[in-house]
């Protein structure tokens, strides 16, 4: 087997020696060509020439917004191709959260998940997963910035995980820039950003609303979690739940917050830390389980994350579940 060694050198949770350890042990199991990526997009332009110079796998090691880069540039200008022709991923945790890896099943120690895929590579053991599209208005082409706009004038990546907008999209963007001006990614970052956020975004003026063919529209949301699978994200080693009925084998689900009041956003976080297998409860919650296609539109431009990277502020989003996309050593 050939494969391609995707490799972000400023991934959060190894080091050089760590990485040396891991190429040997990779290189001692298929043919392998290593890359170290230079500038944000770089994996996926490394990614999108892997089908073209006969690989038969595509490695990335590397945090989530690394694993994002790589499974769009595999799919870039193929998107209806069958998954069985596309070089298959393989994963290596290298990040801070590692949320795609972990949902995967893969242990969140990349020394440890290397010894996974090996066991995987040696026993040809693979799933093949679906994955989430979004879909939305390129700005730059200065037309309609809402749903009719020609598909020229479109902008689109998919996602491994998660997607959203509103509040958690603002707490993405507030902790990139702190991470930007040198603090590290802990889960406690995360953490403490939301808290203090949550005492500034605006808890008044609900902007989105739910759009689905077929049905009533739903308005007043204050914050959408778009999600491929479960869970959405972790809080160092407890996973959050929000949406506990999400998997790679369905469609997206989606939790909405139609109230941001402190009581009621307590009520709820407190229902999806740790592992649960029910929906959480409350009159003020929008949940749609494995839907196929929908829209976010907003009364205002709001803030956009994907795969817990931050996409600016939008007004309006699709959304795609796309079936049986990837293959995955694991």
């Amino acid at each position: 087997m050939r494969a391609l060694l995707v490799i972000n050198p400023k991934a959060t949770s190894t080091n050089q020696r760590t990485r040396d350890v891991l190429i040997r042990a990779l290189g001692a199991a298929v043919d392998l060509s290593v890359e170290e990526t230079a500038y944000r997009g770089h994996a996926a332009v490394l990614a999108g020439t892997a089908h073209a110079k006969g690989f038969d796998a595509v490695a990335v090691l590397g945090g989530d917004g690394t694993i994002n880069e790589t499974v769009n540039g595999m799919l870039d200008g193929q998107p209806d191709e069958d998954a069985s022709r596309r070089p298959r991923l393989i994963v290596i945790p290298g990040g801070s959260a590692n949320v795609f890896a972990r949902a995967l099943g893969l242990p969140n120690d990349p020394v440890e998940a290397t010894g996974a895929v090996l066991e995987a590579l040696r026993d040809g053991r693979s799933r093949t997963i679906g994955l989430g599209q979004a879909i939305w208005h390129d700005e730059a082409a200065g037309q309609d910035p809402g749903p009719t706009a020609p598909p020229e004038h479109r902008m689109s990546r998919y996602f491994t995980f998660c997607a959203g907008l509103g509040y958690d999209a603002e707490v993405v963007r507030a902790v990139e820039g702190l991470r930007s001006a040198g603090y590290r990614a802990r889960p406690t970052l995360y953490v403490n950003t939301a808290v203090r956020h949550f005492f500034v975004t605006d808890r008044r003026h609900p902007a989105l609303r739910l759009v689905r063919p077929r049905l009533p529209e739903t308005p007043g949301i204050f914050l959408a979690i778009v999600s491929n699978v479960s869970p959405w994200t972790y809080a160092g080693s407890r996973p959050i739940t929000p949406t506990p009925w999400a998997g790679f084998e369905t469609g997206l689900d989606v939790l909405g917050l139609r109230k941001l009041g402190l009581p009621s956003f307590l009520s709820f976080v407190r229902q999806i830390v740790g592992e649960h297998s029910g929906l959480p409860r409350g009159r003020n919650l929008v949940q749609v389980h494995d839907e196929q296609e929908f829209t976010l539109a907003a009364t205002r431009p709001v803030a956009f994350q994907l795969d817990g990277d931050y996409l600016g502020e939008r007004e309006w989003v699709e959304f795609r579940s796309i079936p049986d996309a990837l293959q995955v050593l694991v």
